[in-house]
Parts: structure tokens; sequence; C-alpha cells
């Protein structure tokens, strides 16, 4: 007569089931949670190397308006090829500048003055960025 070798019930399939599930739960969470900060992080590279086509000096003229890519670029750049001028177009931001901060060295040191110009990009991922430029020395 054969002898039947023992195996598991239901009952201990359901539960090592149910305990392999639990276990799987705040794996899949933090695997959620780190790809909405992938597509976040990697969202908001693209915008910035599409700011990086605002930072022309002609921006500092363009306070409070929403401008295109295009028109910022077209008075530095010729731009002949149409794909280009379209995609340039389709990019805008709204732009902010406050006014310009001078650093002026105290008389008895001497030096440049420092002038600090801020662009502030509006838009789903506002940005922020800073020209900096050196005045003759006093």
């Amino acid at each position: 007569m054969k002898r039947l070798r023992p195996a598991f019930t239901i009952i201990e399939i359901l539960i090592s089931v149910i305990i392999l599930s639990l276990a799987i739960v705040p794996v899949l969470k933090v695997h959620t949670d780190n790809r909405e900060q992938i597509v976040y992080i990697s969202e908001r590279n693209k915008r910035a190397l599409q700011d990086s086509l605002y930072l022309d000096t002609a921006i500092f003229q363009q306070h409070k308006e929403t401008k295109s890519a295009y028109e910022i670029l077209a008075g530095s750049f010729k731009i002949d090829e149409l794909k280009s001028r379209e995609i340039l177009k389709k990019n805008s931001r709204e732009i902010y500048i406050p006014e310009e901060v001078r650093i002026t060295p105290l008389p008895e040191q001497g030096g440049p003055t420092a002038i600090i110009n801020e662009v502030m990009l509006k838009g789903k991922h506002s940005s922020r960025y800073y020209h900096f430029t050196l005045d003759a020395f006093q």
C-alpha cells in the first residue's frame, strides 16, 4: 500500500497568500511614490532646459508679459527652420522681472558695483534665475 505524502491544506495556502500580500503592499506603495517623484523630477528638468531659452538679456524688457521662446530669441538668433520656429512658439512663459538690486562697496574699500537682476518665469514649474553684472570700479 502506498503512503500519501503530507500536503498543505487549503487553509495553510490561503494564510501564506495573505501573508505574502501584506508584505507586498508596502513595497508597491514605495514603488508608486518613487514613480511619482521620478515623473516630477523629469518634468522639472525638462522645464529647466526649456527655461534656458529665456535667459537672453532681451528678457529684461519683458516684465509682466507672457512671451514665447521664439519671441525672446528672434532678436538674437536667426531661426530659419520652420519646425524649430513652431516648437519655440509653443513654449511660452509668463515673465516677471523685479527691480534690479545694486550692491555698492564701501567708499574706503573701493571696487566694482554688483548689479543683480532676477528673472521669474511663472507657470506649472515656476523658476527663478539671477543675472549678475559688475559695474566699473568706484
